[in-house]
């Protein structure tokens, strides 16, 4: 099968990034410019349905605007046509259009271990057919996992058919949403109404940020005032179960939750549907709670 890269395409890209070396220095000055958060483009085949709506310009490969960052992603298609590796898309996509979270200043790089799986999983595949991996995606600049980073999904195939089959305990809904909510508001440290940003996966557990500005705060037990302004809840072992409420950005839900330890845990979410008028009568109601 011919490899539907062109000679022409990998030199362009090579000769973009420099000699090897390069790149690490390119990380490092990335991180004292000006960036700014940006609606990935439907157009960007690369990052489709990769699970985040936002991309930081500058991005990790120093492409400033976004028609750079768009012709050059778009160099790298073929290769997910090859199927080499499950996370292919995640790894290249985290690069051209890394994963912008209003509450960071910095870009979010993907994590070691999500380079070397793909790039162990593609060398091979484009060593067939005459390609090198190439020293800009070298893995030993990439964070070891002890910090914020992008994860590998995993490919273990039963994995993936227990978090299909198993919802999260904090999802699974018994009845009326706001019954529930109202039963269990008192008992717990924090609730809120909000639009969810964004939804990573680290270390098994699952971060969700939410929309500062769209969030409604019911009750904050204990919060700082850090995390009224970035707030970062966790679902604790999201990664092995399923949440269909929090799947996508932008959704509403209302959530329940505890402080354990130095982080706040949802403990119970579900999507919120209502209409204007609905979510103010609802948002008296929770109000006039005495606990």
């Amino acid at each position: 099968m011919r490899f539907l890269m062109s000679v022409s395409l990998w030199v362009g890209i090579m000769l973009y990034v420099g000699p090897a070396g390069s790149f690490p220095f390119l990380l490092t000055q990335l991180s004292t410019r000006k960036s700014s958060c940006k609606a990935i483009p439907s157009s960007m085949t690369l990052c489709h349905a990769v699970g985040y709506s936002e991309m930081r310009l500058p991005n990790l490969l120093g492409h400033d605007t976004m028609k750079e960052a768009l012709q050059q992603a778009g160099s790298w298609v073929p290769l997910l046509t090859k199927q080499c590796h499950t996370d292919t898309k995640k790894f290249l996509c985290s690069l051209f259009a890394p994963v912008c979270l209003s509450e960071l200043e910095e870009a979010v790089y993907p994590c070691r271990s999500l380079c070397e799986e793909v790039r162990d999983g593609c060398t091979p595949v484009m060593a067939a057919f005459g390609f090198p991996w190439p020293e800009m995606f070298n893995c030993t600049q990439f964070p070891p996992g002890n910090e914020l980073c992008v994860p590998p999904a995993g490919t273990d195939d039963k994995s993936h058919v227990t978090k299909e089959e198993l919802p999260c305990a904090a999802c699974h809904s018994l009845g009326d949403t706001e019954k529930e909510f109202l039963q269990d508001f008192c008992s717990k440290d924090f609730a809120l109404k909000m639009n969810i940003r964004s939804v990573t996966t680290l270390e098994g557990d699952v971060m969700v940020i939410p929309e500062v500005k769209s969030r409604t705060t019911y009750k904050a037990k204990g919060w700082s005032d850090e995390e009224m302004k970035k707030t970062v809840l966790w679902l604790t072992d999201g990664d092995s179960c399923i949440c269909q409420d929090i799947q996508e950005p932008g959704v509403t839900v209302l959530v329940l939750g505890h402080r354990i330890d130095d982080r706040l845990v949802i403990s119970w979410v579900r999507k919120w549907q209502k209409n204007e008028k609905e979510t103010k009568k609802f948002s008296r109601t929770v109000r006039k709670l005495q606990c």
